[in-house]
């Protein structure tokens, strides 16, 4: 879930980087960084913290050049340590290189073991610095045809850029896992995760990378290749339209925000309920929340209210304050509750802990009913490709019914979306280019069968030791540490 941005040709580079990094924010809070070029020489700035607070205006002074690339991190491989920020720099005998990566490598381990057993020692935790190895390893002639060697070497979700003193690669997997779209900015090229970072430095959106596809950029111009084998079917990220993108991209062709409304609608089709208003889990369930209200027709109104400033340690009171960390994150508008019966609208439970706090905050509202509606299918398998999601075994959904769920969360009802619902609403019937193993266990690459098989030996062997057929959710909720770091990861998690 990380966000990455390039532009070539510009010549505030840094800055424009900078505010690309800001409007792909949501995708990454725990590091953030940006690489520039000028006259054969890279330049780097990483920091552990938010765009606004990792770059000054005397940091961006010292990145100077007409080409960049920039990164914001969202932890899955590697620990979320200044190490494995982004983008890497390195030093090889080929020149300077910068790489920055959003995605999953779901073979690096493999790889990391064989490149360490043939001498080489790697500087961070990060799946993405194996992509430095095997390019410093490859006898290509030129450094494209390098990156292509590398690239068809790791198996799993890339969208990824390279920069060094000449050149600024983009690539992304031949499955299309995660977004990478292309623009143009008064004759400079620019590459962001999502389309809201060109329109926040107004550039003009040219297309979206495909599936598969290498781009070179210098001096000469733009060229696209194909170089890398066809997969035998897509699998762009269902999850990106549920809940990752900003509802104000275009992502894989379609309107994020659009297609949210749509899931809503869907699940008012789905999972009705006699309720006198849809109020939604601010900010993803919002565009759902609403396009629930229009198929429904119950009026749609904010009963929940999100604080934006949760990126700080607080200190947390150990008994006084019960469900702090959801209270500080979450607060809810008493007189629109009160004496209602109540759809709340969410994207997704992982856990349930979260779901059940919220539902008991609506309750000690006024809420008469609660009734919880969530605009994604029932969340069973973990995810390899991008998604720091717990194990199977810590996935409420992969042990337990419906109404036991709703039971625990203490909801008067509760209805996920199907997934040939979910599938329709993103304009995909067939369920055919979209990857939902998160929901269906299908997934696309052979790594992740083989992963899903480990997983179920060993829920398996598991259940044998506990002499139990099911894993329980917490039957009480543990008490929280008292200096707790409400990350914005932490806080969405």
């Amino acid at each position: 879930m990380c966000g990455v941005f390039g532009i070539w040709g510009h010549e505030e580079a840094a800055n424009l980087t900078y505010l690309g990094l800001h409007a792909l924010q949501h995708r990454g809070q725990e590091s953030a960084g940006i690489v520039t070029s000028h006259q054969g020489t890279l330049y780097s700035h990483r920091q552990m913290a938010l765009v606004a607070d990792a770059f000054s205006a005397e940091d961006l002074a010292k990145l100077p050049g007409t080409s960049a690339i920039g990164h914001v991190r969202y932890s899955t491989a590697g620990g979320s340590y200044l190490k494995n920020a982004q983008p890497l720099f390195v030093s090889y005998q080929g020149g300077q290189l910068g790489v920055a990566h959003n995605g999953n490598l779901v073979n690096a381990q493999a790889l990391k073991d064989e490149l360490e057993q043939n001498g080489a020692i790697f500087q961070s935790d990060s799946d993405s610095e194996v992509l430095i190895h095997l390019i410093a390893r490859s006898k290509a002639p030129s450094f494209h045809g390098r990156v292509v060697e590398a690239l068809k070497r790791v198996e799993g979700a890339y969208s990824v850029l390279f920069l060094t003193q000449k050149q600024l690669i983009a690539a992304r997997d031949p499955h299309g896992f995660r977004p990478l779209v292309l623009g143009r900015l008064r004759g400079a090229w620019v590459l962001a995760s999502e389309s809201c970072a060109l329109d926040l430095i107004e550039a003009e959106l040219v297309r979206e990378l495909e599936p598969g596809e290498v781009v070179v950029i210098d001096d000469t111009g733009l060229s696209s290749h194909k170089p890398l084998p066809a997969p035998k079917r897509l699998g762009r990220c269902i999850f990106e339209h549920v809940y990752f993108a900003r509802p104000d991209s275009v992502l894989f062709g379609t309107s994020v925000y659009e297609v949210r409304k749509q899931m809503g609608r869907q699940l008012a089709k789905e999972q009705p309920a006699q309720a006198d208003l849809v109020i939604a889990v601010p900010d993803s369930g919002v565009p759902a929340a609403i396009g629930y209200s229009q198929a429904s027709g119950i009026p749609y109104d904010v009963g929940l209210v999100r604080s934006h400033y949760v990126g700080r340690t607080f200190i947390e009171p150990q008994q006084s304050i019960r469900h702090f960390g959801v209270k500080l994150k979450l607060s809810p508008v008493r007189q629109v509750l009160r004496g209602k019966r109540v759809v709340v609208v969410d994207d997704s439970i992982v856990r349930g802990t979260t779901s059940r706090k919220i539902v008991k905050m609506l309750r000690a509202a006024g809420a008469t009913e609660v009734h919880l509606r969530i605009s994604s299918p029932p969340t069973k398998w973990p995810c390899y490709y991008g998604i720091d999601t717990p194990s199977r075994q810590e996935l409420i959904a992969a042990s337990h019914s419906t109404e036991e769920i709703a039971r625990y969360v203490t909801a008067d009802s509760l209805g996920y979306i199907s997934l040939e619902g979910l599938n329709a609403a993103v304009g995909d019937p067939s369920g055919e280019t979209y990857c939902n193993a998160c929901f269906s266990g299908d997934y696309p690459t052979g790594i992740g069968m083989e992963r899903k098989a480990e997983s179920l030996q060993r829920e398996t062997a598991a259940k044998v030791v506990n002499g139990t057929n099911e894993v329980a959710p917490p039957a009480v909720e543990p008490e929280p540490p008292a200096v707790l770091p409400l990350t914005a990861k932490r806080a969405q998690a």
